[in-house]
């Protein structure tokens, strides 16, 4: 007998409704195809003839046009429906990564070309990820936002899991290009699934007074805030740091010690399926202090640079990884699970562009970086220097009074509604 729709919905969690099943399956289907191709866009380049610089400088032309668009993708996507963005950023990651496999199979693809085509997929993240992380906080209510949350990342970094390791073992046998075709289909098939999203129920957005008045309203809500200006500031040199161990150490330490892709598609499949029991673990685990258990958890993100910095045989750096993979989720639930409750759901995409372009700035720096800095101090003081930063600004960071103190409620700040609002919480009106 088939379930009738009432007795689906029944099963079906309430948090899980259909625009947020429509999001996780989209992003689902974006990660299985993007982590094999960061493996392959490197192999690319150094299949090319290219060294360690050139891919520093095709990583970094991705994340410059990221950064200039991404405050004003914020504002466009707190302005226009958000749905409709995400689509058509979608559609923009598609031409340009199909283009960027057609160059790789026909062969001799240019330096100058695969920066190019980058660039334009760097430029369709810039609108659509304030859009995304708006569109799927405005799908979940509070008292399970973590869940929904650790519940979404969980498929993410299952697709984060399966792409890198079968990213890496299809570079391997058939060769980037290909990699890069299949990268470029997801992209199509979850922009077809966006689509779909309902945004009936979402308020419609009241007429602001132009850009930029939208960009110094979103600056406002962000700078008033120190626990999320500070992590930030603090993300903005940790993830410039690691995005260059990852994205040129190490290709090229897997390269001359590891044994090429396959090994280091393995050790970003082992980061994947730590995430994943990161994501599990945080499906139950809800602590009262979010922002501390968090940035605690964020120590370990110095591991994976220490290890290449050594370097460890691939069992020892599976094993960072998978461990650096758990801790660094508990963060990410965390952090969104604070963006969720403390920040009003129409300013939500243009804080989330103000986090994306802190959290981004310095990564184009760092890999373009990274090979004069390997030259100047060699590989492995390059990627000692790392693990240390990691380790400082995280410390720093925990001197911040509402990062040690920031408490879980279950109701998220409602649109235009203050935290400290006095009146009760059933008497505000929750965005759906």
């Amino acid at each position: 007998m088939t379930p009738s729709a009432d007795a689906r919905r029944l099963r079906r969690p309430a948090w899980a409704g259909r625009n947020y099943s429509l999001l996780t399956a989209a992003a689902f289907v974006t990660n299985l195809g993007s982590h094999g191709a960061l493996i392959a866009a490197a192999f690319a380049v150094l299949d090319s003839g290219g060294d360690g610089g050139d891919v520093g400088l095709v990583a970094a032309a991705r994340t410059v046009p990221l950064v200039l668009f991404l405050l004003i993708g914020g504002a466009v996507a707190d302005r226009l429906p958000r749905h409709r963005v995400m689509v058509a950023a979608n559609a923009l990651n598609f031409l340009s990564q199909g283009a960027f496999a057609a160059l790789v199979l026909l062969g001799d693809p240019r330096l100058w070309q695969m920066m190019l085509l980058t660039a334009l997929g760097g430029t369709g993240q810039a609108f659509f990820s304030p859009a995304a992380e708006g569109m799927l906080m405005s799908s979940v209510r509070g008292e399970q936002a973590g869940r929904a949350f650790a519940v979404f990342r969980m498929a993410m970094q299952g697709a984060a899991l399966g792409g890198a390791a079968l990213g890496g073992a299809m570079v391997a046998v058939i060769g980037p290009g290909w990699v890069l075709a299949a990268d470029a289909a997801a992209f199509a098939l979850a922009g077809s699934l966006r689509s779909l999203l309902d945004v009936r129920h979402v308020p419609l957005r009241e007429p602001g007074g132009g850009m930029l008045a939208d960009l110094r309203e979103g600056w406002q809500e962000f700078r008033s805030r120190p626990w999320l200006w500070g992590i930030v500031l603090q993300f903005s040199l940790a993830n410039a740091v690691v995005g260059a161990a990852d994205a040129v150490y190490g290709p090229l330490v897997a390269r001359d010690h590891l044994g090429g892709p396959g090994p280091w598609g393995l050790a970003l499949g082992f980061f994947g399926a730590g995430t994943v029991v990161g994501a599990l673990l945080m499906t139950r685990w809800k602590p009262r202090r979010l922002l501390l258990a968090g940035t605690l958890c964020v120590f370990p993100l110095a591991l994976p640079s220490a290890a290449l910095a050594v370097p460890v045989p691939v069992g020892v750096l599976c094993a960072v990884m998978f461990t650096t993979g758990v801790t660094l989720e508990v963060f990410g639930v965390s952090w969104m699970t604070a963006l969720h409750q403390e920040i009003p759901e129409d300013k939500l995409s243009r804080v989330s562009a103000y986090d994306w372009f802190g959290s981004v700035a310095m990564v184009p720096v760092a890999t373009a970086l990274a090979g004069p800095a390997e030259s100047a101090f060699g590989r492995a003081a390059s990627l000692w220097g790392c693990a240390t930063l990691v380790v400082v600004v995280t410390a720093a960071v925990l001197c911040v009074p509402d990062v040690r103190n920031l408490t879980r409620r279950t109701k998220r700040v409602t649109r235009g509604t203050p935290a400290t609002d006095p009146r009760p919480e059933s008497e505000r009106d929750l965005v759906p």
